[in-house]
């Protein structure tokens, strides 16, 4: 069973749910049934032995908001996303320091086709540049928590981050077209 898809489904959800569900119901009733939602899911994780990468997250979602039900703190609500990309910058910060080419493994994965020597050379090095990018997303999540609207934080916990990786990840491929092509020169 892959679960992680639906953990996908669950962050692009969370935010905008969350709000939702404040319109018509007590911040304390909904941080409850968020908090429920995730033990179960978390069960369900556990149950299917699912490696402790994959629980990371849902753990992350159900202790801050049992934090947050008990402190009445929308705010631990909202540093969620903020964390978890605080821990994707963590994880590329030491794939950078300990020169593991993190990057360069995901790309040998998921893209099919053989890279030439300079196309791996500029690849293998992409885990300070995306450290850099999650170091500023986490930024953005941190003032959007404690400075947006909720809707704001909403749309950019959902969907707006992932705009946001997306124009990252361009600018890294015209980059490298540009340093291959000079490298080829």
């Amino acid at each position: 069973m892959n679960l992680s898809k639906i953990s996908i489904v669950i962050s692009i959800l969370f935010a905008p749910s969350f709000i939702l569900l404040l319109r018509y119901f007590d911040f304390k009733n909904v941080t409850l049934l968020y908090a429920l939602f995730m033990f179960a899911y978390l069960v369900v994780l556990i149950f299917y032995k699912q490696e402790l990468k994959t629980i990371f997250a849902p753990i992350i979602y159900f202790t801050f908001l049992i934090l947050a039900y008990i402190l009445s703190s929308m705010e631990f609500v909202k540093i969620i996303p903020a964390l978890i990309s605080a821990i994707f910058f963590l994880l590329f910060l030491m794939a950078y320091i300990q020169k593991k080419k993190l990057i360069l493994s995901f790309t040998k994965k998921f893209y099919k086709k053989k890279l030439g020597e300079e196309e791996e050379r500029y690849i293998a090095h992409g885990d300070g540049y995306w450290a850099v990018v999650t170091f500023i997303n986490t930024l953005i999540q941190l003032v959007l928590a404690f400075y947006a609207s909720d809707s704001l934080w909403a749309f950019y916990s959902s969907v707006g981050w992932y705009i946001y990786f997306f124009i990252a990840l361009f600018f890294q491929i015209i980059y490298g077209k540009f340093y291959i092509t000079k490298a080829n020169q």
